[in-house]
C-alpha cells in the first residue's frame, strides 16, 4: 500500500483541485505527481528520507505531498509563515534532505541559516530561489511508479506539542492515516463522496487540514477548493461561487463568520455537512451559525497522535456541547485518577486505542512511553465525561497547553525563547481567553536588574524566532513568578 494511491481510480476528467480559479483534474494531477516522483528520484530521494513541505494550501503543497509519499519518503509539512530560526530547528530535528516551498514558504526559507539545518541538500521553489531546482524542472523528469510501502512504514511527521512537553514530531504511518480516513467514511453519514466540493481552508501543515480535509477529499474523489489565506468575506464568497458542500473548520473560522456583518442567510445554502474541531467551540457561536445560515454545525474531538479524529457528531443528533461519539473501529476509555474506568457523568482522562493511533515521537523514547502505554493505549491528557447515551463532553485538556486558533502552543517552548533575551531573568506563559482565537498567549516576565524592556520589544524578539500564533499577545512585567516547593511554576495563580 501507499497513501499516495488515494488519487487513483477516479475519473480522469473529475476535478480534484480548485486553486485561484483554476481547476486540476484527477488525470492531470496523477500525471503531474508521477513526473514529480521521477524528479525526486533524480535528486536521490530514497524511501525513508524526510522531505519538508513549506507551503500554504496550494497546488504546490498537494503535488509535493503526494510525490513525497509516492517515492516512499516521509512528508514533513511545516508552517510557511514560521520565521527562519523555527524552520531551521524543525528541519534539523528530523533531518530533512529536501524541502519544497511555495512563494510564501520560499520567503521564510530565504531567512534560513543553512548551517542550522546541515542535512538539507535541496530547496525546491517555484523560481529556483536559493540555487535549487524548480517545480517545473522536476516535472520534466520521466514519470516514476508509486513505491509500495507497508502499513507500518512512516508516512508523515507532524510537529505537535503532544500530550506533554515541548513540540516534537509525531510519527504517523501509512496505515494510521488511511485507517482514520476509512473510519470517517464509515460514519452514519459518509463524510465525503465524489459529488462533494470541500472547502480547504484549514492549513494543510495541521493534521486536521492534512488528513480530514485534503486526504479525505482525494480518497473520495471529491473536489477541494484551496484557500491559501482565510479571509471571512472572501472565503464565504468562495463557498457560494463553487457550491461547496462540506466545510470543516476550527472555531475561529466559525466565530469570524458568526461576527461578519451583512451576510446573506443563504451564503452556506449548498453546505450539507459542517464540522468544527481542533478546539472547543463557543456555544453561542454555534447557535449563531445555525440560526443565521441554517446549517447543522457538528463538533468533534481529535489530536495529531490519532491521525486525528477520535469522536464526532457527524450523522448523529448529538446534544449541544457534545463532541459526539467515537469513530468506528476505535476504543475509547475515560480513566479516573485511580486508573479505573470513570463512571457515567464522572470526569476521566481520554485514552484511545486503534489503528489510527500513532507509533510514537521521532527519536524521543521517553515522550513516547509517556504517551503510549504497553497495551497500546494513547493517554491524551484531555479530560471528558460521558452521558448515558455515550456522548462525550470535554471538560478540561492537557495541562498547561494553550490552543490558539486550533493550534497547540506549549508554554515551555515560548518560555525558552523568552529566556534567550538578555534582559529576561525569568519567564512564565499561560493561555488567556481571546474573542477571536479562543485563547491567546500571555507572558509574565521578571527582568534583570537595570533592564528596560517593553512589551513591543518582547513581541519582536519572539516573532523573529516563533510562528506568530505562538507569540505573546500580552506581556506583564512582575517582581516574582509563583512557584511550588519543587520549583514548578504555579500557572493557575497567574491565570
Amino acid at each position: 500500500m501507499n497513501l499516495a494511491a488515494v488519487i487513483d481510480g477516479h475519473p480522469d476528467d473529475a476535478v480534484a483541485l480548485i486553486a485561484r480559479g483554476r481547476e486540476t483534474t484527477y488525470g492531470t494531477l496523477r500525471d503531474q505527481v508521477a513526473h514529480l516522483r521521477g524528479g525526486l528520484g533524480a535528486l536521490g530521494v530514497e524511501p525513508g528520507d524526510r522531505v519538508a513541505i513549506v507551503a500554504g494550501n496550494s497546488w504546490y503543497f498537494v503535488v509535493a505531498y503526494l510525490a513525497a509519499l509516492g517515492v516512499g519518503a516521509v512528508a514533513v509539512p511545516l508552517n510557511p509563515l514560521s520565521p527562519g530560526p523555527e524552520l531551521a530547528r524543525e528541519l534539523a530535528a528530523v533531518g530533512c534532505r529536501v524541502a519544497f516551498a511555495d512563494p510564501s514558504g520560499a520567503r521564510s526559507l530565504a531567512a534560513l541559516d543553512r548551517a542550522a539545518a546541515p542535512e538539507l541538500e535541496q530547496l525546491v521553489t517555484p523560481t529556483g530561489d536559493g540555487g535549487g531546482p524548480t517545480y517545473a524542472s522536476l516535472l520534466e523528469a520521466a514519470p516514476a511508479p508509486v513505491v509500495d510501502r507497508s502499513p507500518d512504514d512512516l508516512a508523515v511527521l507532524v510537529f505537535t506539542s503532544g500530550t506533554a512537553g515541548a513540540p516534537k514530531a509525531a510519527m504517523l504511518t501509512h496505515g494510521n492515516l488511511r485507517a482514520n480516513l476509512d473510519q470517517c467514511q464509515a460514519l452514519p453519514i459518509r463524510a465525503q463522496g465524489p459529488d462533494d466540493v470541500v472547502l480547504g481552508a484549514l492549513p494543510f501543515f495541521h493534521i486536521f487540514g492534512l488528513n480530514v480535509v485534503l486526504g479525505l477529499t482525494l480518497l473520495s474523489g471529491a473536489s477541494v477548493v484551496l484557500v491559501e489565506r482565510f479571509d471571512p468575506q472572501t472565503t464565504l464568497e468562495l463557498v457560494e461561487a463553487h457550491g461547496v458542500t462540506v466545510v470543516s473548520g476550527a472555531p475561529p473560522m466559525w466565530a469570524a463568520w458568526a461576527a461578519l456583518p451583512g451576510t446573506r442567510p443563504g451564503a452556506l445554502a449548498t453546505v450539507r455537512l459542517a464540522a468544527s474541531g481542533a478546539a472547543p467551540l463557543d456555544v453561542q457561536v454555534r447557535r449563531t451559525i445555525i440560526e443565521r445560515f441554517g446549517v447543522a454545525l457538528v463538533e468533534g474531538y481529535g489530536l495529531t497522535e490519532a491521525s486525528p479524529v477520535v469522536t464526532t457528531g457527524t450523522g448523529l443528533e448529538a446534544p449541544e456541547g457534545s463532541v459526539g461519539v467515537p469513530v468506528p473501529d476505535l476504543e475509547v476509555r475515560l480513566v479516573d485518577l485511580d486508573g479505573q474506568d470513570a463512571l457515567v457523568g464522572d470526569p476521566g482522562e481520554i485514552w484511545v486505542r486503534g489503528p489510527n493511533v500513532f507509533v510514537g515521537y521521532w527519536q524521543d523514547e521517553a515522550a513516547t512511553r509517556q504517551a503510549l502505554d504497553a497495551d497500546g493505549w494513547l493517554h491524551t491528557g484531555d479530560v471528558a465525561v460521558v452521558d448515558d447515551d455515550g456522548y462525550l463532553y470535554l471538560v478540561d485538556r492537557a495541562k498547561d497547553l494553550v490552543i490558539v486558533s486550533g493550534f497547540n502552543v506549549f508554554p515551555a517552548e515560548v518560555e525558552e525563547v523568552l529566556l534567550e533575551h538578555p534582559d529576561v531573568q525569568e519567564a512564565a506563559v499561560v493561555g488567556v481567553p481571546h474573542p477571536h482565537t479562543g485563547e491567546a498567549v500571555k507572558a509574565y516576565l521578571v527582568l534583570r536588574e537595570g533592564a528596560h524592556l517593553d512589551e513591543e520589544g518582547v513581541v519582536a524578539h519572539c516573532e523573529a524566532r516563533l510562528a506568530r500564533y505562538k507569540c505573546p499577545s500580552a506581556v506583564a512585567f512582575v517582581d516574582r513568578i509563583p512557584h511550588t516547593a519543587t520549583g514548578k511554576t504555579i500557572r493557575a495563580a497567574l491565570r
